[in-house]
């Protein structure tokens, strides 16, 4: 039999959970060490962060700060910083880990998936055959890197960017 070791898990299982109703995308801006709350890059109205349970390696969350529910309730700036961060952690990903192609989407009210009552968008790099049997036979992802690892990867191609 073979055993698929994944000691990381741990931390997450043992990890303290939040309160019931409390928002993790506005705590976490708060925390005021954003490599520990993963969050690669602010503007004046959103961020983008790293997920820390992602569906593939790198995948990103884009948050606007103030709290809202639907798309079509952001101003036109708030709209327009938010696809302005969204394609900045799309362009980032491509420097970074050369996908092949994304995902890019809202999870719009709880049917639709959405967990958290904090608009968010996903951007997840895809590689071709990056599916596997994993999600299907053991509802288990395997994650190649590390989130700390992926967070200095992005970190570092910013710096770039802006050096």
């Amino acid at each position: 039999m073979d055993h698929l070791h994944a000691y990381w898990r741990m931390e997450y299982i043992e990890a303290p959970r939040l309160p019931e109703g409390s928002n993790p995308f506005a705590a976490l801006p708060q925390l005021g060490d954003d490599a520990t709350a993963l969050i690669v890059h602010r503007t004046r109205l959103s961020y983008l962060m790293l997920n820390r349970y992602p569906y593939n390696p790198g995948h990103l969350l884009a948050i606007p700060f103030r709290a809202a529910t639907d798309l079509t309730e952001l101003d036109a700036a708030e709209r327009a910083d938010l696809m302005d961060i969204i394609i900045l952690g799309k362009d980032l990903l491509r420097a970074a880990v050369r996908p092949d192609g994304f995902n890019l989407g809202f999870n719009l009210g709880s049917a639709a998936g959405g967990s958290i009552p904090h608009l968010h968008g996903h951007i997840v790099p895809r590689w071709e055959g990056d599916t596997n049997f994993m999600p299907v036979l053991a509802a288990t992802r395997v994650l190649p890197q590390s989130l700390a690892a992926m967070y200095a990867r992005l970190r570092e191609v910013l710096a770039e960017r802006t050096a």
